[in-house]
């Protein structure tokens, strides 16, 4: 890499900014955005084109050096960076959209920036994953992000398989060529009348979320053509149901909670709730 010049003014010990790009409409890029981009000594960008028609729908001048880093170089290229940021320069890292790391380049430079004692920072921006998740009417208060499935049916089927218990709410990436056999594969796994919600082009012109079963979003997929970035966000599995301990086992977990420092009324409500039961009839039963 050649010689940068220290547009955003080298100092003893370099930056990494990762940047959170627009998912497709400019007008969420944020403040700190632009200044990053106009102050950086070098924009390390998964694809530089659209990097400058970012800047140009900003209207933003980009002072330093643009290179690109993305899954194809970022081997080769994250040790040139490092050797940037350990100069002292200000490197920004941005992706086509969303934040740099999740499901894009980014985890090997940061991890690269850490190990070399260089400092990591962000300016948090738009995130496909929460945005879907929030836009999908399923539950948010938990949920685990699985990125792309694999592209193997035999290992995707077996993937899903590991995860069809799982009660979180799951969030996935899938690619338009892909998303009907992932589909197809996810009712298998799951049962068809799994909830879930496909959403396509977020903050787009086209922007579509189709909330229905999977059984009908893998129908809709296979007579279709769907197009665009497709974020997939799925229910979890339903809570088995607890099995309800003999009678003697009842007292016995009661009992315990009571040498716990439960008083015993509240260790029987609390049996009751552990097992879907009514606490009149816990109560009966310790009364016996």
């Amino acid at each position: 890499m050649k010689e940068c010049a220290a547009v955003g003014g080298m100092s003893e010990n370099g930056r990494l900014i990762l940047l959170g790009a627009p998912l497709g409409n400019p007008a969420d890029a944020s403040g700190r955005l632009r200044d990053t981009l106009a102050v950086a000594d070098v924009v390390a960008a998964e694809d530089t084109r659209r990097l400058n028609r970012l800047a140009r729908d900003l209207d933003v001048t980009i002072a330093g050096r643009i290179v690109s880093y993305f899954e194809g170089n970022e081997e080769r290229r994250t040790p040139e960076l490092v050797d940037v940021l350990t100069a002292g320069y200000v490197v920004a890292l941005i992706t086509d959209g969303g934040m740099p790391s999740v499901s894009d380049p980014g985890y090997r430079l940061v991890r690269a920036a850490l190990d070399a004692g260089v400092p990591v920072t962000a300016a948090p921006g738009p995130s496909a994953v929460t945005t879907a998740l929030a836009l999908s009417g399923l539950p948010c208060d938990r949920f685990c992000f699985e990125g792309f499935l694999p592209r193997a049916p035999g290992a995707r089927r077996a993937r899903l398989r590991a995860l069809a218990a799982e009660e979180r709410t799951l969030v996935l990436f899938e690619a338009p060529h892909r998303i009907a056999a992932a589909l197809t594969d996810l009712a298998a796994a799951f049962g068809a009348d799994r909830p879930a919600a496909l959403c396509r082009e977020l903050t787009k012109t086209y922007e579509e979320v189709l909330r229905r079963p999977l059984g009908e979003l893998a129908r809709w997929a296979a007579d279709g053509d769907p197009r665009g970035e497709i974020t997939l966000v799925v229910a979890g599995a339903p809570a088995a149901p607890a099995v309800r301990p003999d009678d003697d086992s009842l007292r016995a977990a009661v009992a315990e909670r009571e040498a716990a420092g439960r008083s015993r009324r509240d260790a029987i409500t609390d049996v009751a709730a552990e097992y879907g039961l009514r606490r009149r009839d816990v109560y009966a039963l310790v009364h016996q």
